[in-house]
């Protein structure tokens, strides 16, 4: 099944354009915002600048915080060489190096899955012995 593009509203410029999923803004925006990483990219590149947080990189570069964080989440800037960037947990807040949630909200899902899969698992093993017939005299 192909995945077929759909037309959007850009969200920086609000002009539409076909959506393939490839990227998220229309080819102008995408073009700006290369440019713009290009920008952050060599401010990075600098030794004196390798341990910048991300409101010095806001403040020095005059890129929006929204966008560095983007940048976080697609890994096209790596918190393994820039130490001091990283994004917003989707769920708590917390700086987070690793995608969109931070290891203690992971933790947390993790283990709420784990006693959910576990009540699942009780659940249908309790359904299964309810189904069973039991017969008290045998002819």
């Amino acid at each position: 099944m192909r995945n077929e593009p759909e037309i959007k509203n850009c969200p920086s410029c609000r002009n539409f354009f076909n959506a393939t999923g490839v990227n998220d803004v229309c080819y102008q925006c995408s073009q700006k915002e290369e440019k713009r990483f290009e920008e952050v990219s060599r401010y990075l590149r600098r030794r004196e600048n390798r341990a910048a947080t991300v409101e010095k990189i806001v403040k020095d570069t005059g890129v929006e915080q929204d966008l560095l964080y983007k940048w976080v989440r697609k890994g096209r800037l790596q918190p393994t060489l820039f130490p001091n960037i990283g994004a917003p947990c989707e769920r708590c807040g917390e700086l987070t190096t690793n995608g969109q949630l931070c290891k203690s909200c992971m933790k947390d899902i993790r283990s709420d899955l784990t006693k959910f899969e576990a009540a699942e698992e009780f659940k249908d093993a309790l359904d299964r012995s309810e189904q069973r017939t039991y017969f008290s005299k045998r002819k």
